[in-house]
């Protein structure tokens, strides 16, 4: 089959079509995109449900370590005065995983935009090919209606007035057969008129969803983007409470990056699925939608010389029928008008009916060659199967990057605001020796605590 001006498959598109397939009872399934078999649908879910199985996981990991870091570290003597080791460490590990959050916000962000890129474009090639099946439609019904008027009225008229010359007469009756037969013909043409599938239709079905998509995706990365800066903020400022909010909401964010991973991944498998080998898919939902006949499908969809026009004959046919029309007014001018002047009025309304029909019948043979909607329909390819898959590639990476370093935050954080000072001046004017290992290094228990402001020596 004759691809798409333009559009050749990507190497990633290749790659992901190379990926095996499996149902739920892991059996394999072919990678031939086939959204209404069951089997498929198992396969897609399969590959969302691996997303499921990596948030389950980094769950696991994350309570598991939360817990032995919580009931298994070794008791502090009373009277140490050594920070816990590694505190440095654990701070900065996590500053390091939010800042790689914040490079897959980036990330995340140009992904949308390239999605949002590649709908924008397959929409606009739906609208484009819109506009010329209407027009199609609007120059055939425009000349019908003329050829019917000047049926009924100009050559009526012109039949009366040639009446005592019984040859003028049989040429002018040919005239209205040749008028009759052209809009017969025409009529043939508005393939795509009662047809109940509208591009447009589809064009706004499609902007409508990638609209919420994408605004999904913006409050999804604003999100992560506020935990990452404001955990950045509470480990600066060493608040506690600040820091343990974000740690809820890094949970939350996490939950819903691993989802958006497993929706990802399994659109761009069935994409990259469609992309390999687009044709025998459009062309069957094509003339299931619509009830057009496999030729006329085959040759929009296809464009190459294997498939000839279908409407080649009908066009052929009304091009002999004009210019024999023509021929005949010609005729009937130079023999007619002589003799009878009142001719001339009905033979200049006919010859203005046919310039005008000859006009439309020029945009017509251009707008049903396949060149205009072949170019349409290999956009769309584009938009979709380059520009759209690209943009899921990198909010996959995005993802990923965002679930790595939510889960490495959610290990980190814990152990961060564990080593926070007191925010309680009294508790460091206090000679309990709860406060002593969170003094300073260079100050004894027992010296007086002049740099803390607020504390003041108790008499004797």
């Amino acid at each position: 089959m004759g691809a798409p001006p333009g559009y050749r498959p990507s190497a990633w598109v290749h790659l992901l079509h190379q990926l095996p397939r499996a149902d739920f009872q892991l059996r394999p399934v072919p990678s031939v995109f086939a959204p209404q078999e069951q089997e498929y649908q198992q396969a897609l879910l399969l590959v969302a449900a691996l997303a499921g199985l990596g948030l389950g996981l980094s769950l696991i990991f994350i309570a598991v370590y939360l817990i032995r870091f919580c009931c298994c570290r070794p008791p502090e003597p009373p009277g140490s005065k050594i920070p816990s080791p590694g505190g440095g460490c654990v701070t900065w590990s996590c500053i390091v995983a939010l800042l790689a959050g914040c490079t897959g916000i980036g990330i995340g962000f140009y992904g949308n935009s390239e999605t949002s890129d590649g709908v924008s474009q397959l929409s606009s090639a739906l609208l484009h090919a819109n506009h010329t099946l209407s027009t199609i439609d609007h120059l055939v019904l425009e000349t019908v209606e003329r050829l019917g008027e000047a049926v009924r009225t100009e050559l009526t008229t012109l039949e009366e007035v040639l009446e005592p010359r019984t040859e003028l007469v049989a040429a002018t009756r040919g005239a209205r057969r040749q008028a009759e037969a052209v809009a017969q013909q025409l009529q043939g043409l508005a393939f795509w008129q009662g047809v109940p599938l509208s591009p447009l239709q589809v064009a706004e079905n499609v902007s409508f969803v990638e609209e919420y998509r994408w605004l999904a995706y913006v409050l999804l990365l604003l999100l992560e983007l506020l935990v990452c800066l404001f955990t950045l903020l509470g480990l600066a400022k060493q608040s506690k409470w600040l820091v343990i909010v974000m740690t809820v909401m890094s949970l939350l964010v996490l939950v819903l990056s691993w989802g958006s991973m497993g929706l990802e991944a399994a659109t761009a498998v069935g994409l990259s699925d469609f992309c390999s080998n687009p044709d025998p898919y459009v062309l069957n939902l094509t003339q299931e939608e619509t009830g057009l006949s496999s030729d006329i499908l085959s040759y929009y969809f296809l464009c190459n010389q294997a498939v000839s026009n279908p409407f080649q004959q009908r066009l052929t046919l009304s091009q002999r029928a004009l210019a024999n029309i023509h021929s005949q007014l010609l005729g009937l001018e130079r023999e007619a008008v002589p003799q009878f002047p009142s001719a001339q009025k009905p033979l200049l309304s006919l010859e203005e009916t046919l310039n005008v029909t000859e006009g439309n019948f020029h945009q017509l043979v251009a707008l049903l060659h396949c060149r205009g909607l072949h170019k349409d329909y290999g956009a769309a390819l584009r938009g979709l199967c380059e520009d759209a898959l690209e943009g899921l590639l990198f909010l996959l990476l995005f993802s990923l990057l965002s679930a790595g370093a939510l889960a490495t935050a959610l290990c980190s954080l814990p152990r961060a605001w564990a080593l926070f000072p007191p925010r309680n001046p009294s508790a460091l004017c206090s000679g309990s020796r709860l406060s002593e290992p969170l003094l300073p290094a260079g100050l004894e228990p027992g010296s007086p605590l002049r740099s803390f402001p607020g504390c003041r020596r108790r008499p004797h």
